[in-house]
C-alpha cells in the first residue's frame, strides 16, 4: 500500500523537521521580533503557514504518487523513416531489455533496485520520500523543493531580524545564546541546501537535462504539484537535437 511509505526514518526525520522550523518561525522568531498577536506577526505567520502546508502538501504527492512505470503495451519504435540505415541499425541496437524486468525500457528509463523495478524517467531513488522520483512525480518534486526553499529563506529572514533587534546586553546569558544557535543553525543549513537543490533543478530543465522539460503549458498550474494531466506516457521525449515535443 501506497502508505506504507511513511513507515521510514527518512520520512519521520522530515516530519520532525518541518516539525521544529515550523515551531521555531512562530513561537519563537515571530514571537520574540513582533509578537505573535501583533499584526505583522500574525500577516508572517499566515504566509510562513502557508509556505509549509503548501510544501507539506507536495511532499504527500511526492510521496504517494507512483513515478511511472513503463506501458505493459510499449513496443520500442524503431520505424523512423528518417534515420539512415546506419542510424536504423544503431537504434534498434539501443533498445535494450531491462534484465530484471525482462522488458524494453523506452528513453531514459531505469531500473531502481529499491523499488525493485522499471521507472520512466527516473531521475533518482529519493531515501527522503521513500519513493523514485520520476515521470510522474518529478513536477511535485520541483514544487516541493521550491517552495521548501522559500519557507526556508523565509524563515531565517525572520529569524536574522528577531537577533538583530534584540538587547544582548539585557538577554546576554550564554544559555540563551545557545538556545538561537541550536534553533538558527538548523534553518541556515536547510536554507542552503535546498536553495542548492532548486538551482540544481532550474538549470537541468532550462538545459533540457529531464525528462519533463517544463512543468505544463498552462503557467497558472505551473504550482499545483497534481496538475500533470499535460503529460502523456512518458516513453520518448524531446531531445536537444530534436524539436519535437513531449510525449
Amino acid at each position: 500500500m501506497k502508505w506504507q511509505r511513511f513507515l521510514s526514518i527518512p520520512i519521520f526525520a522530515v516530519f520532525l523537521l518541518m516539525g521544529f522550523v515550523y515551531y521555531v518561525t512562530l513561537f519563537v522568531s515571530i514571537e520574540d521580533w513582533v509578537g505573535l498577536r501583533s499584526s505583522d506577526g500574525s500577516f508572517h505567520a499566515s504566509v510562513f503557514s502557508f509556505l509549509a502546508f503548501y510544501s507539506l502538501f507536495s511532499f504527500f504527492v511526492c510521496v504517494l504518487t507512483d513515478p511511472g512505470r513503463v506501458p505493459s503495451s510499449y513496443v520500442p519504435d524503431v520505424e523512423d523513416r528518417e534515420l539512415s540505415d546506419q542510424e536504423f541499425r544503431r537504434n534498434v541496437k539501443h533498445q535494450r531489455k531491462c534484465e530484471i524486468c525482462s522488458t524494453y525500457k523506452p528513453q531514459r528509463c531505469h531500473h531502481c533496485r529499491t523499488c525493485r523495478r522499471c521507472v520512466l524517467r527516473m531521475d533518482h531513488h529519493c531515501q527522503w520520500i521513500n519513493n523514485c522520483v520520476g515521470y510522474w512525480n518529478y513536477k511535485a518534486f520541483f514544487i516541493l523543493v521550491f517552495f521548501a526553499t522559500v519557507a526556508s529563506i523565509y524563515s531565517m529572514v525572520i529569524f536574522i531580524a528577531c537577533v538583530l533587534q534584540k538587547d544582548w546586553k539585557v538577554w546576554g546569558q550564554s544559555h540563551l545564546k545557545l538556545f538561537y544557535v541550536v534553533c538558527g543553525t538548523p534553518v541556515l543549513g536547510l536554507s542552503m541546501i535546498l536553495g542548492s537543490l532548486l538551482c540544481w533543478h532550474i538549470y537541468l530543465m532550462a538545459n533540457n537535462m529531464t525528462t519533463i522539460e517544463v512543468l505544463g503549458p498552462n503557467m497558472l498550474k505551473w504550482f499545483l504539484p497534481a496538475a500533470v494531466g499535460h503529460l502523456k506516457d512518458g516513453s520518448s521525449f524531446r531531445i536537444a537535437h530534436d524539436t519535437r515535443q513531449i510525449t
